[in-house]
């Protein structure tokens, strides 16, 4: 078990996707770090990596325009329009975007194929159904029909996942909710989000929901939380108590 001197929090938060940011993007960018991407910081703070062959890009925007914290694309070539993109909001933990990132580092090790298409050696393109057996899994359910939309909600409601199945707007899908695909959590009133639009490769978005429904808790700062994530989900000392006074 983890000394809780080490762990940065005071209190194990479950179900995870109800514990907010750490507000902090280090972890995240460690994994695109470890492979050489070129970083660079702008004079508000706002960081950029691009790989060494500048086909795929992170933004960590603290000081952004709007609040899409994380912004990562690729591109077929270094001077085309995005491929694909995936956004994830001010709010959303930071433990998914580690994912999403671990799990990008390891396709631009693989290769163009991996990170661009989904294409993995002998295998061909994921459907999009891979992306969603990991919350089914764990008990999300399929909501009635929305339109265009899929829709499945996590057994507290507390959480979603919509999959947009008609014709979308490319250039919408990288700047707002309109997205192929878009997570979201939290109780009433603003919620974290993650969307990511078509093109990008199912195992890439795989492994955000597998993150999502991971049933392990994590650590957080009680009195950093918003109050309403801190009503919403159960939250378990990381200490005991100590003892009252005699």
């Amino acid at each position: 078990m983890p000394d809780p001197d080490q762990i940065d929090g005071d209190v194990h938060v479950s179900p995870r996707y109800l514990a907010g940011s750490t507000f902090t993007g280090d972890p995240a960018l460690k994994p695109l770090l470890a492979l050489g991407w070129k970083s660079r910081y702008d004079k508000a703070g706002n960081v950029y990596l691009s790989s060494p062959d500048g086909k795929l890009r992170l933004g960590y925007l603290p000081e952004g325009d709007d609040d899409g914290l994380w912004r990562i694309s690729a591109y077929a070539d270094a001077f085309a329009q995005p491929h694909w993109g995936v956004c994830f909001n001010d709010a959303a933990p930071t433990e998914f975007v580690t994912a999403f990132t671990t799990a990008l580092a390891q396709a631009y090790t693989d290769g163009p194929d991996a990170y661009l298409t989904g294409r993995e050696l002998a295998h061909g393109p994921a459907s999009p159904f891979d992306a969603v057996v990991p919350l089914i899994n764990r008990g999300w359910q399929l909501q009635g029909p929305r339109g265009d939309i899929m829709e499945l909600k996590s057994a507290d409601g507390m959480a979603g996942l919509e999959y947009a199945v008609g014709r979308l707007d490319p250039g919408r899908e990288l700047t707002t909710l309109e997205a192929r695909w878009h997570l979201w959590c939290g109780p009433a009133g603003p919620r974290w989000y993650a969307t990511a639009s078509s093109h990008t490769p199912v195992h890439l978005v795989t492994a955000i929901t597998t993150a999502v429904c991971d049933p392990a808790p994590v650590p957080r700062w009680k009195d950093a939380m918003p109050r309403a994530l801190r009503e919403a989900a159960q939250l378990t000392p990381l200490t005991p108590p100590p003892p009252p006074a005699p």
